[in-house]
C-alpha cells in the first residue's frame, strides 16, 4: 500500500506561500508589468498556479471515481476563468489561491493510502498514479514560482535602478 510521500505533503502545505516573499514590496502596477520579451507577467503566473490547483483536484477525483481515466492537457490559455481572473486585483488572487490550496491539501489528505495508486492517463507523460501526479503538479508550480522569482527580480531591479537615478 502506497503511502503520501512527506516531501509531497511538505510541498503541498508549504510552497506556494513562497509566493508571498517572492512578490514583497511590488505594486499591483508592478505585477501586471509585461517585460518586452511577450512572457506572462507575474500575476498570469500566479493566476495559473491558482487555477492548475483546482484543475489537479478536478483530475484526482476523476482518477478516484473513473477506471484509468484518460484526461486532456490543460490549456490555461483556453480556460475563460484565466481572464476573468487576471482582472483580479494581486491580494484577491492570492487570497483565491491560498483558499484553492487549502481545499486541494485537504482533499489529497482525506484519500485513502490504498487509493493513492489509483491512476489516470496523462496524454504525454503517460499512465500516472495520483502520488505521481500531485508530484507533476508541484513540480510544474515550482517551476512557475521560479518564473516568478524571475520576473520579480527583474522588476525590483529596475525599480532600484530609478530610485538611484
Amino acid at each position: 500500500m502506497q503511502q503520501l510521500p512527506s516531501s509531497i505533503s511538505t510541498r503541498l502545505h508549504y510552497q506556494h506561500k513562497s509566493l508571498i516573499e517572492l512578490i514583497d514590496g511590488l505594486s499591483d502596477t508592478q505585477v501586471r508589468q509585461h517585460s518586452n520579451t511577450g512572457q506572462w507577467n507575474i500575476l498570469e503566473n500566479i493566476v495559473h498556479i491558482t487555477l492548475f490547483q483546482n484543475v489537479i483536484a478536478e483530475r484526482l477525483q476523476q482518477i478516484l471515481t473513473t477506471a484509468e481515466p484518460q484526461l486532456s492537457r490543460y490549456v490555461v490559455e483556453a480556460d475563460p476563468a484565466f481572464h476573468e481572473k487576471c482582472r483580479l486585483t494581486t491580494s484577491e488572487i492570492i487570497k483565491e489561491l491560498l483558499g484553492a490550496r487549502k481545499s486541494l491539501t485537504l482533499f489529497v489528505e482525506r484519500i485513502p493510502n490504498e487509493q493513492l495508486s489509483l491512476s489516470g492517463l496523462h496524454p504525454e507523460y503517460g499512465e500516472m498514479t495520483i502520488v505521481q501526479w500531485l508530484n507533476f503538479f508541484l513540480l510544474y508550480e515550482a517551476k512557475l514560482l521560479f518564473e516568478i522569482f524571475k520576473l520579480a527580480s527583474k522588476v525590483k531591479m529596475t525599480q532600484n535602478l530609478s530610485m538611484a537615478e
